[in-house]
């Protein structure tokens, strides 16, 4: 690896601990056919901005906050607080941490390379491949992959109290077929392909196929298919495991009670998410992930142009297959996904082209104000100083944990 000096500067306030620097990053070749938006289209990011940002989820409540931006001649890194309130250590762009629903992108493109292998068609049942799973046949795969299956979201149920329901779950392992379960006990929410309602129960049933079709489990495909190709090696699914493997961010759930200590919900299953939300990831990681999904590194043109087929979800989301766009103030915008698990919030995004990637953190959950501040790091990153203030009028973040919430993340 070779590393340029430090731009910027660190320091280290108490429980504040602030870097910014620039390294050269290795580039990616593009996509042959593709039409990207120029590198030069794209102002510098603001990185006082992003530092501004990490200030304000701290100050609402997070032990630590970071952003990391892989420009592709610069990494650009910003972080601030604490990876463990019980040490004291600050928190750093190179922790791992526990990425929640961009699990979702990788279960995605697994399912997708299986199309490319014509073992899979996005438009057949589900019950074609999982015969007698799901009660209604008309359900097929694109509409799990995309949120318009109508299947209810079980964990609405599961966290109608945050720790609570936690507690409950952060050590029991369940099977595929128990979640769906806990889902098929309730109505559904719209007929199927009627309408877009974000369902943890979808990539479940996205799991289910990777290992009906495979013969192996989503750890197997995930490894052979994704981590080892783009040597992301920060990245595991441990399931059931609990521990998150070398230097790593604890996360902290918000207690339901105000005042009350956050819970230190680092070491747990996930297994209530499993392929929806189980993956363990590092900014560095998934800012090369998603600049390789983008650029076609993946799968097929034919593929990714499914994925980045959107429906409006409100007026700056749209969802494809297990992929989310972002429309930014300044007119750009930014391909990827939201995660939210017990401890954890994420932004991960990129551009079009692939040129520039932003991964954020914020080792807590159960915040909505956390959540909805630490949005604002896409702005910085990607608009630079031609960032607009959020309006009221822009939609809230919701978390894909939170008790009957709309899903709209």
């Amino acid at each position: 690896m070779v590393v340029s000096a430090m731009a910027g500067r660190s320091a280290v306030l108490g429980a504040v601990a602030l870097s910014l620097l620039a390294v050269p990053a290795q580039a990616v070749p593009g996509r042959a056919g593709a039409e990207p938006q120029p590198a030069a289209a794209l102002p510098a990011p603001d990185t006082a901005g992003l530092a501004a940002v990490l200030d304000s989820v701290v100050a609402q409540g997070a032990p630590g906050a970071m952003a990391r931006i892989d420009d592709g001649t610069k990494v650009y890194g910003s972080t601030r607080g604490l990876a463990d309130r019980s040490t004291g250590r600050a928190l750093t762009t190179a922790d791992r941490f526990r990425v929640g629903s961009v699990t979702k992108t990788f279960s995605a493109v697994v399912l997708l390379q299986l199309a490319d292998e014509h073992k899979l068609a996005l438009d057949t049942s589900v019950d074609h491949y999982l015969p007698g799973l799901l009660p209604d046949d008309r359900i097929t795969v694109r509409q799990v992959l995309s949120h318009r299956s109508g299947l209810y979201d079980y964990t609405n149920d599961m966290f109608a109290s945050s720790v609570s329901g936690f507690e409950a779950v952060r050590n029991k392992v369940f099977t595929y077929r128990q979640l769906v379960n806990l889902s098929l006990a309730k109505p559904r929410t719209n007929a199927p392909g009627a309408a877009y309602s974000y369902s943890n129960t979808n990539f479940v049933v996205a799991g289910m196929l990777i290992e009906k079709l495979t013969g192996h489990s989503v750890k197997t495909e995930y490894e052979n298919r994704i981590f080892q190709p783009l040597r992301l090696s920060d990245t595991f699914y441990v399931h059931p495991d609990t521990k998150i493997p070398g230097q790593h961010a604890n996360g902290y759930l918000t207690s339901d009670k105000a005042g009350a200590e956050p819970v230190d919900a680092t070491d747990q299953t996930v297994s209530w998410a499993q392929s929806a939300g189980a993956i363990i990831s590092s900014a560095r990681d998934l800012d090369t992930f998603y600049s390789a999904l983008v650029r076609g590194k993946l799968t097929s043109a034919a593929a990714l142009a499914d994925m980045e087929r959107f429906s409006r979800v409100n007026s700056t989301t749209s969802y494809g297959l297990g992929l989310r766009r972002r429309d930014l103030s300044c007119g750009i915008s930014v391909y990827g996904h939201t995660g939210a698990v017990q401890g954890y919030y994420t932004y991960a995004f990129t551009t079009k082209d692939g040129k520039r990637s932003l991964t954020a953190l914020a080792d807590t959950s159960n915040n909505s104000a956390v959540l909805n501040t630490l949005a604002g790091t896409l702005e910085s990153a990607f608009c630079g100083k031609r960032a607009v203030t959020r309006s009221p009028a822009t939609p809230a973040e919701r978390e894909d944990v939170a008790p009957a919430a709309p899903r709209e993340q």
